[in-house]
């Protein structure tokens, strides 16, 4: 299967799960026409459907599909909709941002010290991508309130890193960081595995429409282009750090079980392909080994899934 079946029907209203999978909602068991033989296929697409729609929104808290808009941030026609559509590619990026971002020690002091990701690491990451699938597939309104929501949590969190340096959470930089690490992390994972020939111009096109949501946030500096992006990083650089906590956390995001027994092999093929994705100084930084010839293996495994959910979603 190419990346461009996963592009399919791209006009007019669909309901989101997730910014994963921007077609979640073509999931019932009642979506397709199937002759009666092909009823276990049915049966298997949706059960499989359910569970992952079911990591992206808490039934607890009644949440709703997202709606996708034309009226929205970026539109149908936009870059960020093809790079943010696609289940496989948008997990393995995620992970890969979490293990980049915890390498700054004041954006992994906010989440340790102001949040309860160590007993709901899946309702972070739920709110994460449902942020993410708000400002990517919302009306402008919803977008515009998520991120005023977002920005009145970031203005309570605020402390003391252990050699008594302040920070807070809506310092530019930090923001700054928690953004490129993300971009860079989302179009890389879908470059390997949706879109191996998207252009360079659609790579720079893509850090500046995700540029909005950022500047609205208040990061500084903003990449528009994947050289400017590249620059970010590289000016981070000296301020990261891996320690004790960093190891602890990283253990956490990468042994976490899945959800469900279902989920589990989705967790493992994601999370390898997350390790694989991570720049070289990264791994390095995490004190994890340089890849050998498992690498395509994992490339292989991920492929694999990849083209699974997008048959699913079909």
């Amino acid at each position: 299967m190419t990346a461009k079946s996963t592009q399919q029907n791209t006009g007019g209203q669909r309901q989101l799960g997730s910014p994963r999978q921007r077609v979640v909602s073509r999931a019932s068991p009642h979506s397709s026409k199937l002759p009666a033989g092909f009823l276990p296929t049915r049966l298997l697409k949706s059960a499989v459907a359910a569970q992952v729609v079911g990591l992206f929104n808490d039934q607890s808290r009644r949440e709703k599909l997202i709606t996708r808009r034309a009226d929205g941030l970026f539109g149908p026609s936009s870059v960020a909709w093809r790079v943010h559509g696609d289940v496989t590619s948008m997990l393995v990026g995620g992970i890969a941002a979490l293990l980049l971002q915890m390498l700054h020690p004041a954006v992994l002091a906010g989440v340790w010290d102001h949040s309860k990701f160590q007993t709901d690491l899946h309702g972070r990451l739920r709110r994460t991508a449902r942020f993410i699938a708000l400002t990517t597939y919302g009306g402008r309104a919803e977008a515009e309130t998520a991120i005023a929501r977002v920005r009145r949590i970031h203005d309570s969190v605020q402390g003391l890193l252990a050699n008594g340096t302040a920070y807070k959470a809506n310092d530019p930089s930090l923001l700054a960081w928690v953004h490129v690490t993300e971009a860079m992390s989302f179009l890389d994972a879908w470059t390997r595995y949706a879109e191996p020939t998207i252009s360079a111009a659609d790579q720079d096109r893509y850090f500046t429409e995700v540029a909005q949501i950022a500047s609205a946030l208040g990061a500084n500096p903003v990449p528009k282009s994947r050289a400017e992006a590249d620059d970010v990083i590289e000016l981070m650089k000296p301020k990261l750090l891996c320690d004790k906590r960093t190891r602890q956390v990283a253990h956490l995001v990468l042994t976490q079980p899945a959800p469900s027994i279902m989920l589990e092999p989705l967790r493992m093929i994601t999370t390898q392909a997350a390790l694989e994705l991570l720049p070289a100084w990264a791994r390095r930084m995490h004190g994890m080994s340089e890849p050998s010839l498992d690498r395509w293996l994992v490339r292989f495994s991920t492929l694999g899934l990849a083209q699974t959910l997008r048959w699913v979603f079909r």
